[in-house]
């Protein structure tokens, strides 16, 4: 049966719609040869195969047999309208892995044989601490496959904003933290029951008749939890780790909150929309002839274009200083972290900004903001400001017009609210103006507290 032979056929006229997913007006409708009629507006190809790729074939979902069976032939045409609709509803929604499943990766005694967390621990230049591990396996939910043909893996679950785990990468490292294998923990368990002739069970009956298999960010629920810091965007969740154990946690507010998207491809509108009005830098890997940086920074014009609020940077750090071999051997972030000693760079990033700048301008701090227990050599109270010593909070700024001032990563820019009620009650956005235009004299410090967020005067 030729093309010519189906019912419904790609319109060959010039008309076009916007595509569904990249919004452009180039989306090519299907067309009913034997009644002329446009079928519903989401069936068709968008022409921006190489950027967009969206295709719906009414004979891919079904809709072709709905439309030829004869028990449906007779039936108003609003009735099949609306039948279309809630089948269209059905191919969006996303069935999701229980949270019981989740939780069978986390025991405790499997992280003796994770491992991705033992070279952590052991097997690199610069082990890191005990402490920093058990705090970066539960900020990702990190797990361990305990037993069969994966066992020693480990797991990075994907959980959206809604804290719904969407899927778990399963990911086998070697000794160097090299990738030897990668699999998802919905088909290992597929496996298992098929191998054992066993019924699979209904969860995943029906999370198998998802479309895409991973449909969020890994990290995205923590969003909602750390509303304030900039976002770092990589393709895989190991880069996102070591992001993290390097440049810090997120729960210090000017620190980089770190999530992974899966791979170069997986950069799209559907994922980064949760991340509106927040500040966004890219770090694409290394790759031949530069092309995964080039992607992502057109893919970046265009969600800096499509997501309210959003401001978008792409990194050139390893675009500008990576060498042939390793754009062959497409390193990433994570790869030269990893050969640094943590500590040092930590020191040296982490610390917020605004401590630096305020030690070199020798901004004068009131009496009341000294600790009051620190005495020196000849009794008298040190001066030394709070800032070095409360880990429970962070400084800000207030400036002669009642304006908070919080320092952005890297120290260029100022995040600013009109007051700090304003910045309390999240009752505005935030705007960024340049240090220059910040007349530094007429600014004095206030305190950000970092368990409620919030400023208190």
């Amino acid at each position: 049966m030729n093309y010519n032979e189906y019912q419904y056929r790609l319109d060959k006229g010039s008309k076009k719609l916007p595509c569904p997913e990249c919004l452009k007006r180039t989306l090519v409708r299907y067309v009913d040869h034997e009644t002329g009629e446009y079928l519903p507006s989401h069936y068709g190809r968008c022409d921006r195969e190489t950027n967009c790729n969206y295709h719906l074939n009414p004979y891919k979902d079904g809709f072709g047999k709905t439309y030829g069976n004869a028990e449906t032939s007779s039936i108003p045409g609003i009735w099949k309208n609306t039948n279309n609709c809630l089948k269209l509803l059905n191919n969006n929604r996303f069935e999701n892995i229980p949270i019981e499943i989740l939780k069978q990766t986390l025991s405790l005694e499997g992280y003796d044989q994770n491992v991705f967390i033992q070279n952590l621990l052991h097997h690199i230049a610069f082990p890191f601490d005990l402490k920093d591990i058990e705090k970066i396996i539960v900020q990702y939910n990190l797990g361990t496959v305990c037993n069969g043909y994966r066992t020693g893996a480990i797991t990075f679950p994907y959980i959206d904003i809604q804290n719904q785990v969407r899927t778990i990468q399963v990911k086998q490292f070697d000794q160097n933290n090299h990738t030897t294998g990668t699999d998802f923990l919905h088909s290992i368990i597929e496996k298992h029951h098929r191998r054992n002739n066993k019924e699979i069970p209904d969860w995943l009956k029906a999370y198998l008749k998802n479309e895409k298999i991973v449909s969020c960010l890994f990290g995205e629920n923590l969003a909602s939890k750390y509303p304030l810091n900039p976002i770092a965007l990589v393709e895989a969740p190991k880069t996102a780790i070591y992001g993290t154990l390097y440049f810090g946690f997120p729960d210090n507010p000017v620190n980089l909150l770190w999530m992974a998207v899966y791979n170069l491809s997986s950069l799209s509108y559907e994922k980064c929309k949760v991340l509106k009005d927040r500040r966004v830098y890219l770090f694409p890997d290394l790759s031949k002839n530069g092309k995964a940086f080039e992607i992502w920074t057109m893919k970046a014009k265009e969600l800096q274009e499509r997501i309210p609020g959003i401001r978008i940077k792409v990194s050139d750090l390893l675009e500008i200083n990576g060498e042939e071999a390793e754009r062959s051997d497409g390193l990433d972030l994570g790869d030269y972290l990893i050969k640094l000693d943590w500590r040092k760079f930590r020191s040296r990033y982490e610390k917020p900004e605004s401590e630096k700048f305020q030690e070199e301008q020798i901004i004068p701090i009131p009496e009341s903001e000294t600790i009051p227990d620190l005495i020196s050599e000849n009794g008298e109270k040190s001066e030394v400001p709070a800032t070095n010593y409360f880990c429970d909070s962070i400084p800000a700024y207030l400036d002669n017009k009642g304006r908070l001032l919080i320092e952005t990563p890297f120290g260029k820019t100022f995040t600013t609210y009109p007051s700090i009620d304003h910045y309390n009650q999240r009752i505005c956005l935030p705007i960024f103006i340049d240090k220059n235009e910040i007349d530094l004299a007429l600014i004095k410090e206030v305190r950000i507290n970092l368990n409620s967020l919030s400023i208190n005067t």
